[in-house]
């Protein structure tokens, strides 16, 4: 009789986990692999980590969702002191590939320093003026929106910035040779202005930090010293 009893028992202990485990399968609230009973609108961001298929889906095309909440407990720095900076020479790695990926673009070199973007190409267009106004946008699309965009289609001014390449933002005079470069720059097609507000470096007119731009000021080219 106890035996009967315990198998029983058994047996529904069986049938019981088996609908459990069922219902959170179908639960679509409930984030399964993390051991606690997680609402979706709370923690999308493990919910969704593969994203949602829909036939033609690639990691390229998902969403991205973080939410961070401060710590509690004061001064807790919650991990923040590793916080990955902004890479200059990445980011101006990704450029030249973005832009060699534009129609007529074939060979691309990109300076970034702690303020602007230079670029130069080589391109095969009968357009410069959209050739210009593309890789421009795309140069813009990679850094943070202070920054500012100057290009040129003239490949001799490739030498003009590979040689700041080894420099930084304290290298002596630094200022002086980025401004001269980039008025040379100016000289080509920098494609469209992005708005009323912007000219087409992305210069704002009036814009808060305008006393420290060294290159122009209100959308016009500050005069060159003489002797520069």
């Amino acid at each position: 009789m106890n035996r009967c009893w315990i198998v029983a028992a058994f047996g529904t202990a069986i049938a019981l986990a088996g609908c459990a485990q069922t219902a959170q399968d179908e639960n679509t609230d409930v984030y399964k692999r993390s051991g606690n009973t997680i609402n979706v609108t709370d923690r999308n961001e493990l919910y969704n980590e593969n994203g949602v298929p829909n036939g033609d889906d690639t990691p390229m095309n998902n969403f991205g969702y973080v939410r961070h909440q401060k710590s509690p407990i004061l001064g807790d720095a919650n991990g923040y002191n590793d916080m990955p900076s902004f890479n200059r020479e990445q980011a101006a790695d990704l450029i030249s590939k973005l832009c060699t990926q534009l129609p007529g673009v074939n060979d691309v070199a990109t300076l970034v320093t702690d303020e602007e973007v230079l670029v130069v190409y080589d391109a095969d267009t009968k357009n410069r003026q959209q050739t210009a106004d593309q890789v421009k946008k795309t140069a813009l699309s990679v850094v943070p929106r202070y920054y500012h965009v100057y290009i040129a289609d003239n490949p001799q001014l490739m030498k003009d910035i590979e040689r700041f390449g080894l420099l930084d933002s304290n290298a002596r005079n630094i200022d002086q040779l980025l401004d001269a470069t980039i008025q040379r720059m100016l000289k080509y097609p920098q494609g469209k202005k992005l708005s009323d507000g912007e000219n087409e470096n992305g210069e704002m007119i009036n814009e808060t930090n305008d006393h420290l731009d060294r290159d122009f000021r209100d959308g016009t080219p500050r005069p060159t010293p003489a002797g520069r």
